[in-house]
């Protein structure tokens, strides 16, 4: 008998708190739903205090997770901040960064089955420790690994090797262009969180336009 090939769908997210642009991709139907941390809650006018809105927000308007980051700088202000963000909503992810207390405050949301990524891993055995302890998600940041000079395709590609056989995923982040985007696909990488301006652009070539308008123009 041949054996059933099980196969995945790619899985887009918004990395965004601008709410316009967010409502936008999510009525396209072409994003899972959003990614935040507190530099990006900042560029849009937004902290803390916005948080439970947004996350009502985007709920409403169809997204299916939603990622907010916990800030503290000790394990239990991580924890605190942590499960007063997932209790939210049930399609809610809490982020806490790849530090020594992050890790801690991790270990211990995920004992209170809160889901949790670990953001900002840049180093095999982080990937390692964190499907070690049950998150859900790693998110490497692709741009930042390229600024610093290492290839940051091959260091994510190990990455996704490295928790393959584990319950955690990787959601690759700082994905400036849709080429990065393909790229990651290609080492297997499925999960991605890039701008609305990116995301756009992976619907977008010229001559997919133009084939558009020649058909439009032989049917006048």
């Amino acid at each position: 008998m041949k054996e059933t090939q099980m196969t995945r769908n790619p899985v887009f997210y918004a990395d965004s708190a601008d709410t316009e642009e967010v409502a936008a991709l999510l009525a396209a139907g072409v994003i899972t739903g959003v990614t935040t941390n507190p530099t990006i809650l900042a560029r849009s006018n937004r902290g803390a205090s916005d948080i439970p809105e947004l996350a009502r927000r985007w709920s409403a308007e169809g997204a299916e997770r939603v990622f907010f980051q916990a800030w503290g700088s000790t394990a239990a202000e991580l924890i605190e901040r942590g499960t007063e963000i997932a209790s939210l909503g049930s399609n809610i992810t809490v982020k806490v960064p790849a530090t020594t207390i992050g890790f801690t405050a991790a270990r211990a949301l995920i004992a209170q089955d809160v889901s949790v990524l670990i953001t900002a891993v840049y180093a095999p055995a982080q990937a390692l420790l964190a499907a070690a302890i049950g998150a859900d998600f790693i998110a490497p940041y692709l741009g930042r690994l390229e600024d610093s000079g290492q290839d940051g395709v091959a260091v994510i590609a190990d990455f996704a090797a490295l928790v393959a056989d584990s319950d955690t995923e990787v959601l690759a982040a700082s994905l400036r262009t849709p080429d990065a985007i393909a790229a990651l696909a290609r080492v297997g990488v499925w999960q991605f969180t890039a701008a609305p301006g990116v995301i756009w652009a992976c619907m977008q070539n010229d001559v997919s336009d133009a084939s558009a308008a020649a058909f439009e123009s032989d049917m006048g």
